[in-house]
């Protein structure tokens, strides 16, 4: 997949009014996702990426401590001075295209880095009622 597919993809499922509002919810939430992965996941994260999603995917700087997907959410509408649920439907759009990319297994693996609360975000439902 292309970047600007991978946009179309982001921007119907989120129903974005703009392709310019979908690219900004990608890289948003990428960036955001980049402070979370580290180790192989990350690097096999990335490869699945277009180029342009991949650079901001392993342009940030991974941190150290976890944190809840309430967390995640709440530092993104920050860092993007939205509210806390624009910040949760461009995580749960964004990741869910990024999910379909990587694949389920790829997508389960990435999801044990993270503390279980994720999964909805990736349209993984059903690892939170196997948690």
């Amino acid at each position: 997949m292309t970047f600007d597919h991978m946009l179309e993809r982001v921007r119907y499922d989120g129903v974005y009014p703009t392709r310019e509002r979908a690219e900004e919810a990608v890289r948003a939430v990428l960036a955001a996702l980049g402070r979370r992965l580290i180790g192989d996941e990350r690097v096999a994260l990335a490869a699945c990426l277009p180029v342009e999603a991949a650079l901001v995917f392993t342009g940030e700087i991974p941190e150290i401590r976890p944190i809840t997907c309430g967390a995640f959410v709440e530092d993104l509408a920050a860092r993007t001075g939205g509210t806390t649920a624009t910040a949760r439907w461009d995580s749960c759009t964004v990741l869910t295209v990024v999910a379909r990319l990587a694949g389920r297994d790829l997508t389960t693996r990435v999801l044990r880095q993270l503390p279980c609360d994720y999964a909805p975000l990736f349209g993984r439902d059903d690892l939170v009622s196997a948690a």
